[in-house]
C-alpha cells in the first residue's frame, strides 16, 4: 500500500492535475490540509472513502493515520495545497513513512506563485529585466531562515521575488528590499490566488503598506521586481528569424525544414 502525496493546486478545483484527480479517485482514504484544499476536490474521492481533515492533527497523528490505513491494506491520498516542493511539510512526513517502510509517491501541483502570476497576466522573467525568480519567505513561527537566506541578499540579485507566508511582515519586507530595488519598484500582492475571493493589489515599495487592507492577513503572496511593470524589456531571440532552432522539430513548410543534424 502507498501514501500518495498530491499537490492540490492553489485553490481553484480545476487546477488539480489529471493524475492527482485519478489517484484521489482510487484511494479509499484521504487526508487533506483543512481549509487550504477546496471541498470540490474532495468530491473526487470514491464513495464511502474515509476523509480526514489534518488541520487539527500533529505529525504523530498524521503518520498514525497513514499506518492504520496501510495495515488495513488501503492506499492513502495525502492532499496539500499548491505544489509539494516548497513549504508543504512533506519532507518530515516522508522521512517517517520511509522509516516505517511505507511506500510513498509524489504528484506535483500548480504552485501558488504560478497562479499569482497568471492572475496578474505577467511573465516573471522578462529579457533585460529579470531572468530569475526567487521563491522565499520571511522568518515565522513554524520555520526559521538559514543564515544567508535574507531578503537583503536576494534583493542584491535584482531577480523577481515571490515572497510567501510573509504578508504579516510587510513592513520588514519593504525595509529590506527598498535599498536595492528603489521606492518605485513594482509590487503586487495576490490574496488567495485562483479562489473566488481572489484580490490583487498593485503598488510600489513606497506605497504598498498604505493600500493593504486589514483582511489581507494570510494566504497572500508578495511579488516584487521590475518585471512586474511589464514594460521596458527586450525581445528575446527565441522567435527571431535568424535564431538557430536545431533542437526544435521542423514542419514541412518551415523555413528551416531542410536543416539536419549533419549541418551542425
Amino acid at each position: 500500500m502507498t501514501v500518495h502525496f498530491i499537490g492540490a493546486g492553489p485553490g481553484a478545483p480545476d487546477l488539480l492535475t489529471l493524475r492527482g484527480r485519478d489517484i484521489i479517485a482510487a484511494c479509499p482514504v484521504c487526508l487533506y490540509a483543512g481549509s487550504l484544499v477546496p471541498e470540490e476536490i474532495l468530491g473526487h474521492c470514491p464513495e464511502g472513502a474515509e476523509i480526514i481533515n489534518t488541520a487539527g492533527m500533529d505529525l504523530d497523528q498524521i503518520i498514525a493515520a497513514c499506518q492504520t490505513a496501510t495495515d488495513a491494506g488501503k492506499d492513502v491520498a495525502r492532499l496539500h495545497s499548491g505544489d509539494l516542493s516548497v513549504w508543504s511539510a512533506m519532507g518530515e512526513q516522508m522521512r517517517r513513512l520511509r522509516a516505517a517502510q511505507i511506500p510513498v509517491s509524489v504528484t506535483p501541483g500548480v504552485p501558488s506563485f504560478a497562479a499569482a502570476a497568471a492572475a496578474l497576466g505577467t511573465e516573471l522573467t522578462l529579457p533585460g529585466l529579470a531572468q530569475s525568480v526567487v521563491l522565499t519567505r520571511t522568518q515565522g513561527r513554524a520555520s526559521s531562515m538559514p543564515e544567508g537566506e535574507s531578503l537583503t541578499n536576494f534583493a542584491a540579485t535584482g531577480a523577481t521575488l515571490a515572497i510567501h507566508l510573509s504578508i504579516q511582515n510587510l513592513d520588514t519586507v519593504v525595509a529590506d528590499l527598498t535599498p536595492n530595488y528603489g521606492d518605485d519598484c513594482p509590487v503586487a500582492v495576490v490574496y488567495r490566488a485562483s479562489w473566488p475571493d481572489e484580490q490583487i493589489i498593485r503598488a510600489t515599495l513606497s506605497t504598498i503598506a498604505d493600500v493593504i487592507t486589514p483582511e489581507i492577513a494570510r494566504t497572500a503572496l508578495i511579488l516584487v521586481g521590475p518585471a512586474l511593470a511589464g514594460e521596458g524589456f527586450d525581445e528575446s531571440c527565441l522567435y527571431s528569424t535568424d535564431y538557430d532552432r536545431r533542437y526544435r522539430p521542423q514542419t514541412a513548410d518551415s523555413p528551416w525544414a531542410s536543416w539536419s543534424e549533419k549541418d551542425e
